[in-house]
This record gives structure tokens, C-alpha cells and sequence, in this order.
């Protein structure tokens, strides 16, 4: 029971955190390309509820910033100026899942533009781009996880159940690429494919190369429950009345691996948007001006913005749920999985 509490609790929080980025155009105030070049590394503007002369405001409202005085890259906030947040405000287009056009976002204010998260260097909406940037990573993990996921079942259930030379070609290849530093043969991969590409074709190459990199794991672990099953009671029955290799496969076989995928899915997720973060921080992933969180961090590289905007730290600190949540359910999933421990067996050690 507590196991499937967490479980429940970790989904919740993962389709929360989905759900804001799939509906981006929403909570995002503005278009993540949308350039202010007048506020280049503008800093997080606070929201307040009590303004400079004590005074309390039901509305939220954050104030306008400015230079000060003798600095060219220090602001402080303008108390003469409040701007109240309002909320479902019209403002740039978007597409809603990427079909129905809108216009209609969380908050914004009249007049001037709102930076919750900073602006970049060229005075981009940090928000902004962090939840589109979040539509291209975790859609690339997804996507990558679910390619990776149907090879290895693939390869797993022809390996596991028609044993024979298939089974050690296919499991000496899949340790083979156990064997090999993922992330080395990732960037290996990358290398060969083209650099000048579009960002739809650049996506669809990073998806295609992290499918390749990561079926070996899952592939083993699916053999190994086909070899368990197959051996079955009921599934010697049904052979016995002319069960078809593919029928036996499909019915009794493979959803016995379910639990498996589902945990490997947990994993591979995570380790999936951070392998398109590393290529998009080195400018092999999605180029610009599609944010994706790689590029998000890639001016990280910069010893200036490391040593004098901090702001630009935020993005990798809200990354940090996603993570949690994935890892989270992963491990409970594998929890679930082996329900039986030593010492909690009738007459076992205590």
C-alpha cells in the first residue's frame, strides 16, 4: 500500500510538471525568440504584495528595474513604478499543442514586460524559454526512451525465446555496447551526422541516436523474463494446441515483461533529456533560436556569466523536479517489482 501512495504521489507530480510544459504557450508570458535587446541580463523581478511605503496590496505587483547609478550592468527596482500582475492576458500567439492557435497567457503586465527568471543576452524571457526548452528535452527523452524501449523488446524477445546461435549474436552485441561509454559513442554518433540542419531535422537525429546508444540494458532484462516464461505451465499448454510462436508471444509472453519496461522507462527518461541537454550544450543538439535546456545553459560557458549573473543558475535548479520525480517513481517501480525481501518470509531471519 505505501509503495503504490508513492507511486500515486510521484505520477501526480510528474503530470503536473508535463502538464505546465506541454502547455507552455500558456504559463510562458511571451514567444521564447522574442528579442528586448535594450534588457540584456536583466535580473529575476520580485513579486510583491506590500510596496515601498508599507502599504498592502491585494493584487501582486512587481516593480520596474533600472540602472544604478555609475554601473552599467547593476539594477534596482524603480518604487515608482508598480506593475500589477494581471492575469489571462492576451499577448503573443501560440499554438496550443501545437494545433489551435491562442493568444491567451497566465499573467503579464500593461505596458512593460515581466522577468520572473532574468532575461539572456539578448534579452530573451528566461520563463519563457524554459518552458518551451522543456517541450524539445523531455518530448527528445520521451521519444528516445520509447525507440530504445521497443528495440529491446525487439531484440529481447527473439534472443530469449528462439534461443540458439540468435541468442548469443545478439546478446554478444548487446554487451558490446554495455561495454562502450554511452555518452562517448553518443557524441561518436552525432559527429558523423551533418551539423548544418534544421531544428525539426536536428530533433529527429538526436531521437534516432539516442534510440541507438540504449537498448542493450533493456534488451537483456527482456530476455531474461522471456526465458522464464516461456517454460511455463500455461504457456507449454497452449503450444501444446497449436499456440502459434507469434500468438504465444504476444499473449503470454511479452506482457509478463510490462513491469520491466515500465521501471527501464522511469530510468532511461531522465538519463535521455540530459544526453540531449549535453549535445545542445555543445551545440550538437537543436540549434537556435529553438531554446531546448541545453542551450538554455550553454552560456554557462561563459566565465562572465558564471561569475556575474547568477540568475542564469535558475533553469538548472527548476530542472531538479523533473529529475527527482523520474528517478523517484523509478525507484519505487523497481520496489514494486521485488516485493520479496530476506527476513520478511515465514520463518526467515528477522
Amino acid at each position: 500500500m505505501r509503495v503504490k501512495r508513492a507511486i500515486s504521489g510521484w505520477l501526480v507530480l510528474l503530470v503536473v510538471l508535463h502538464a505546465t510544459v506541454i502547455f507552455a504557450g500558456f504559463f510562458s508570458p511571451y514567444d521564447p525568440a522574442e528579442q528586448d535587446r535594450k534588457n540584456p541580463y536583466l535580473p529575476p523581478m520580485r513579486v510583491h504584495f506590500v510596496d515601498a511605503r508599507g502599504r498592502f496590496h491585494a493584487r501582486p505587483f512587481v516593480y520596474s528595474l533600472r540602472l544604478h547609478e555609475g554601473t552599467f550592468d547593476q539594477y534596482e527596482e524603480d518604487t515608482s513604478r508598480p506593475l500589477p500582475l494581471k492575469f489571462l492576458v492576451r499577448g503573443a500567439s501560440y499554438h496550443l499543442l501545437g494545433l489551435l492557435p491562442a493568444r491567451l497567457h497566465l499573467f503579464g503586465v500593461q505596458d512593460e514586460r515581466i522577468y520572473l527568471l532574468g532575461s539572456d543576452s539578448y534579452g530573451r524571457d528566461q520563463l519563457s524559454r524554459f518552458l518551451y526548452g522543456g517541450q524539445v528535452s523531455l518530448l527528445a527523452g520521451l521519444l528516445g526512451a520509447g525507440v530504445t524501449l521497443l528495440v529491446g523488446l525487439c531484440v529481447g524477445a527473439v534472443a530469449g525465446y528462439f534461443g540458439g546461435w540468435r541468442d548469443d549474436l545478439l546478446m554478444r552485441l548487446a554487451e558490446l555496447f554495455l561495454a562502450l561509454p554511452w555518452l562517448y559513442l553518443l557524441f561518436a554518433l552525432r559527429a558523423f551526422l551533418p551539423l548544418a540542419v534544421s531544428p525539426l531535422q536536428a530533433f529527429y537525429l538526436i531521437i534516432a541516436v539516442l534510440g541507438a546508444v540504449g537498448w542493450a540494458r533493456p534488451a537483456r532484462l527482456v530476455r531474461g523474463v522471456v526465458l522464464s516464461a516461456k517454460e511455463r505451465d500455461f504457456v507449454r499448454a497452449a503450444r501444446g494446441f497449436g499456440a502459434t510462436d507469434a500468438y504465444l508471444l504476444r499473449r503470454h509472453i511479452l506482457p509478463e515483461a510490462s513491469s520491466v519496461l515500465l521501471t527501464q522507462a522511469a530510468i532511461l527518461v531522465p538519463q535521455f533529456v540530459l544526453a540531449e541537454m549535453t549535445l545542445s550544450f555543445l551545440g550538437l543538439g537543436v540549434p537556435e533560436p529553438v531554446p531546448s535546456w541545453g542551450s538554455l545553459l550553454s552560456s554557462l560557458q561563459q566565465y562572465s556569466v558564471l561569475a556575474s549573473y547568477w540568475w542564469m543558475y535558475l533553469p538548472a535548479l527548476i530542472m531538479l523536479p523533473f529529475f527527482l520525480g523520474y528517478l523517484g517513481l523509478g525507484g519505487e517501480l523497481q520496489q514494486r517489482r521485488e516485493p520479496y525481501k530476506i527476513g520478511k518470509e515465514p520463518g526467515g531471519l528477522r
